[in-house]
């Protein structure tokens, strides 16, 4: 999938922008044109197009006023990114977060897009099974991280005011290459051709500003590495 260059011009506030996904997904969504508001703790330079603010994303008050305006020079966004992880896995602070988030963005008309984890989908072949009970695919030392995943989509299913999708990569998320191309899904793990469950950093973020841009009616989504036609 490419860029809309017709695409609205939006305003997104990314919710940990100095990690992995988060400094990707500010990447993609400013190279395409948007406004985004980078919030971390430790805000970094930022290129243009981009607003860096320093946000605690255990403060709700902090939270609040970065996404009404008030700590970004009156920027606020339609669209709230939440890429948050702790290490170790701390499945409190991921749910007090998130919930925080919808509950600032409800009432403003916010759409609220969390990039979670892959623990919170089903095994291929077994619907009942969760990817986070699935040693297939979760071994015994990451337990605690894939439960903190399904805790934080729980978070979001039980707030019915806001408007939120949940982005589920596959087991595997690391570093890589932008190459655009990516096969999507909805509350399932997908494989990729050759039989792993793996996506770059790159292309989800390219996933992230695709699911803002033309928006699709699943509440749970997850994508994959897609090879080129042959």
């Amino acid at each position: 999938m490419t860029p809309d260059r017709a695409t609205r011009r939006r305003t997104i506030a990314v919710l940990g922008a100095t990690g992995m996904a988060g400094s990707r997904v500010t990447a993609e969504a400013a190279a395409r044109g948007h406004r985004v508001l980078a919030l971390s703790r430790k805000p970094v330079g930022a290129p243009p197009g981009v607003r860096p603010a320093a946000v605690d994303a255990g403060d709700p008050r902090a939270l609040r006023e970065a996404l009404s305006g008030a700590a970004s020079h009156g920027a606020v966004p339609d669209t709230v990114v939440v890429t948050v992880r702790t290490v170790p896995a701390d499945r409190e602070f991921l749910v007090r977060a998130t919930r925080a988030v919808l509950d600032i963005a409800a009432p403003r008309g916010m759409r609220v897009l969390v990039i979670g984890g892959a623990g919170a989908l089903r095994s291929p072949g077994d619907r009942e099974l969760l990817v986070a009970d699935n040693p297939a695919y979760v071994p015994g030392e990451y337990r605690a991280v894939a439960a903190a995943g399904v805790a934080q989509l729980r978070a979001c299913r039980t707030h019915a005011a806001a408007d939120w999708v949940y982005l589920s990569p596959p087991a595997l998320l690391l570093p890589g290459t932008r190459t655009g191309r990516y096969r999507r899904g909805t509350d399932t793990l997908l494989t990729a051709a050759d039989g792993r469950s793996w996506i770059s950093a790159e292309d989800l973020a390219v996933a992230v500003a695709d699911e803002i841009e033309h928006p699709g009616p699943e509440r749970h989504i997850t994508v994959v590495h897609r090879d080129p036609p042959p």
